[in-house]
């Protein structure tokens, strides 16, 4: 299985440490094609490749992709446009949520019905959400 995982990163890095524990996880169920998400050198402003280069070769990570897993608490535009991309295509599309008190996950996600959107506390949680959403 090849997988696709969103996490902000020039939206915010404050779940970066969350993003690789998660991507740790999705290890054991296939290929991570978006493991820099997780690092912890990857600072707000992305990496250097120009932005039309990023754009179209996460394109064809996300395309070759099985399923997209995107942790969506920090809002984030890429993440809701690979995620609005994913949707478009057919893709299976996983959303991991941390509900956090005076902010509410955007309607265009929760109210999407062509995804599921997992919610949890910590990442050791996912692991009940993965069993279930990733294993055959």
């Amino acid at each position: 299985m090849t997988i696709y995982f969103a996490g902000s990163i020039r939206g915010g890095r404050g779940d970066q440490a969350i993003y690789e524990d998660i991507i740790d996880r999705l290890r054991q169920y296939g290929a991570v094609l978006t493991e820099h998400v997780g690092d912890v050198n990857r600072s707000l402003g992305g990496e250097s490749a120009a932005d039309c280069d990023i754009h179209d070769r996460d394109l064809d990570w996300l395309r070759s992709a099985d399923v997209l897993v995107a942790e969506v608490t920090t809002p984030s535009l890429g993440v809701g446009y690979e995620i609005g991309r994913a949707v478009e295509w057919g893709k299976r599309v996983i959303c991991l949520y941390r509900p956090t008190d005076g902010k509410r996950l955007s309607g265009m996600i929760a109210g999407c019905n062509d995804l599921t959107v997992h919610e949890y506390s910590q990442a050791a949680d996912v692991d009940r959400i993965f069993q279930k959403a990733l294993t055959p």
